[in-house]
């Protein structure tokens, strides 16, 4: 009798893999009994359907291999039937930004979506993009710099000193401010945010506390920035009187530990969807009620801390050396989510460069190093999740800034503004953002303008730091 091989078994449809080795086992019982051509052809009828054959006398194990197998094979992609509701407030978005909106809206937790006037192209959701899911968490829908936040304090110092104590200010910002990816503070900052429990959760975070340790207090590269400018008042708000202050503004976001524990769960998240089109895969999931997604749900927690502790010890700092008092504050996150209740059921609400804009939530929505930004109060737009812009938004990328600019032609620009740069990249300079004023014309339905600011003494990463906006 021809000895069966594993060429014969590929003949009559079994694929190579674990499963031949299992048949080619169980083969000479069933040919014993059967012969060889009568025990191929009971082969091929479990090969065939190995689901209702689970148990059969000779190839039961081979059915149990082929099921197997096909569970551990990646599923094929279920996007929604139709693509989920959105509202544009950009009338001038890239192609880019909006593929990549469209594209999230196919998703299959996906609920509701949002562009924000200042959108542009970004990774994953992009930037300006608002997107509700249900039970799901989007690493690339938060971002990679986690809870980035805006924080303004008002200081009881004449606005004119602005102008007569010019020098001071500066020294402050020099003295009390670090940038830059190896930014640390000459005297350590403490915090009771190092405390938190949440720096004991995973084997990844407890690793990024020391870091966290080094660069609390201190700011990121890119568009992150502290200045300090006038803020106009023109009604009684913010339990001030109407008027002109000196105000110190700050942007940064939760630095090295943040980007490590984006980069890491998207990276889990991908391996977790590898059935997601190449267009999709850097907006894979997290299910929320999942171990991975409860990990970075407190991972992303305890950076919104880390971020807020970052610029309270800014601000502290800054008021201490100047000898002032605070009179008021206003602050907020963006690359961050929230579960919060929309359309009558809880969502997870991720604002990727967006700012929340809830029926009486503050916020700041800043321009550039010479272009005002704006205190802002919510007006709750069930249309835009309760979301606004969160700053003028990039009409260009870094490479081309850097081709196109020089700090020749833009210095004009800074002096007719009045504004003193102490340090930034040439890639930040206002002409690469889209006019301040139109972006928050575009959201007068979704924010009311409280206050204005006007930068003066702007200090940002020095030329050559790697962003980490």
């Amino acid at each position: 009798m021809t000895r069966i091989r594993g060429d014969d078994l590929i003949a009559i449809g079994l694929e190579r893999g674990p499963a031949v080795g299992v048949a080619l086992n169980a083969l000479p019982r069933a040919v014993k009994r059967l012969g060889r051509d009568a025990a191929l052809a009971e082969l091929q009828v479990v090969v065939a359907a190995p689901a209702e054959h689970t148990g059969h006398a000779w190839f039961g194990k081979v059915a149990e291999k082929l099921l197997a197998a096909e569970a551990a094979l990646p599923g094929a992609f279920s996007e929604r039937a139709e693509p989920a509701p959105m509202q544009s407030w950009c009338a001038d978005a890239e192609d880019g930004a909006l593929a990549q909106m469209h594209n999230a809206l196919r998703l299959p937790s996906a609920v509701q979506g949002a562009l924000m006037p200042d959108a542009h192209r970004g990774y994953g959701l992009p930037i300006g993009g608002v997107l509700a899911t249900e039970g799901t968490v989007i690493p690339y829908g938060v971002g990679v710099d986690i809870a980035c936040r805006m924080k303004l304090t008002v200081l009881d110092l004449p606005a004119a000193a602005l102008d007569d104590q010019a020098g001071s200010l500066e020294r402050a910002l020099l003295r009390e401010t670090q940038f830059g990816t190896g930014a640390t503070l000459r005297e350590r900052a403490d915090h009771a945010v190092l405390d938190e429990a949440r720096w004991s959760g995973t084997q990844l975070v407890r690793g990024l506390r020391a870091r966290a340790t080094g660069q609390l207090g201190t700011s990121g590269s890119g568009n992150h920035f502290v200045e300090f400018g006038r803020l106009d008042l023109p009604t009684a708000d913010l339990g001030l009187a109407a008027g002109s202050y000196v105000a110190l503004l700050s942007h940064s976001g939760s630095r090295g530990p943040g980007a490590m524990i984006a980069a890491h769960y998207t990276k889990l998240a991908r391996s977790l969807h590898p059935e997601l089109p190449g267009e999709l895969a850097q907006l894979a999931w997290l299910e929320l009620a999942s171990e991975p997604g409860q990990e970075y749900w407190e991972a992303m927690s305890l950076m919104g801390e880390f971020a807020a502790a970052n610029h309270e010890i800014i601000h502290a700092r800054v008021a201490r050396h100047l000898g002032a008092a605070v009179l008021a504050g206003v602050e907020n996150h963006h690359n961050y989510a929230w579960i919060e209740q929309h359309g009558g059921r809880d969502v997870v609400v991720h604002r990727k460069g967006a700012t929340p804009a809830g029926t009486g939530v503050l916020g700041v929505i800043p321009g550039s190093m010479a272009t005002p930004g704006f205190v802002v109060r919510g007006r709750g737009s069930a249309a835009s999740l309760d979301s606004a812009s969160h700053g003028a938004g990039r009409v260009m990328s870094r490479t081309a800034a850097k081709q196109r600019f020089t700090w020749n032609a833009i210095k004009p620009l800074l002096d007719d503004a009045g504004v003193r740069l102490l340090s930034a990249g040439i890639d930040e300079n206002p002409l690469v953002y889209k006019d301040i004023n139109a972006v928050i014309a575009a959201q007068i339905d979704l924010v009311d303008v409280v206050a204005r600011f006007t930068p003066r003494i702007v200090r940002m990463a020095d030329a050559g730091e790697r962003p980490e906006d």
